[in-house]
């Protein structure tokens, strides 16, 4: 019974009081954009980049790795005792971080997918994830290898101005002081004889 000049998909999408279809396509469409899902495709969306499956692929190699390393070891172990995986997961992990260094680098100027904004959720979460395991639950961090520099220069900048005073103190001439004696008045007695002689 429509009329030729009525559209059809918007007599299905808003045929109803609610709008579900409407609704729920434009929460779909919203949540895709904001996951900036499109960031794991390629340009014309056949399926994932190569980047993103290299990134997923060596995701699931760090996951394999800690599991295996954590099997040898016992149930109850203290929180600071994971080295094992800690030494033989480093490998995988730095190549994983630099990984997901260049993606973010290379993200920003366009990449595979040609949307230059953030990586898409699946790999941020991904990264996340790793990253928490590694330097929480595991306590894996590396300390930064800057840091005995930075320490000497500080100590250095800190001691700078109490070597500059000492030296002050030391090279500078100390001069005493001389008290110089006022001399005194003579008494009034004294003056009284005077002025008896004169006069």
């Amino acid at each position: 019974n429509s009329s030729e000049s009525h559209n059809c998909a918007k007599s299905i999408l808003t045929s109803d009081r609610l709008q579900m279809v409407v609704t729920l396509s434009g929460f779909f469409n919203d949540t895709w954009e904001a996951a900036n899902c499109a960031n794991c495709l390629k340009n014309n969306s056949e399926g994932l980049s190569n980047s993103t499956v290299e990134f997923l692929d060596l995701f699931n190699k760090s996951l394999t790795c800690f599991e295996h390393n954590l099997q040898g070891q016992a149930i109850d172990l203290s929180p600071n005792n994971y080295t094992e995986v800690c030494k033989n997961c480093n490998g995988t992990y730095k190549m994983l971080n630099d990984l997901y260094n260049n993606l973010q680098k290379l993200n920003r100027h366009g990449g595979e997918s040609g949307h230059s904004a953030h990586l898409c959720i699946d790999v941020e979460d991904a990264m996340n994830i790793t990253r928490k395991l590694w330097s929480r639950t595991f306590n894996c961090s590396v300390p930064c290898s800057d840091t005995v520099p930075v320490i000497a220069v500080s100590s250095f900048l800190l001691f700078l101005p109490i070597v500059f005073y000492l030296s002050s103190f030391l090279h500078s001439k100390q001069k005493k002081r001389i008290l110089i004696l006022p001399k005194r008045i003579q008494s009034n007695a004294s003056l009284v004889n005077i002025q008896e002689k004169y006069s």
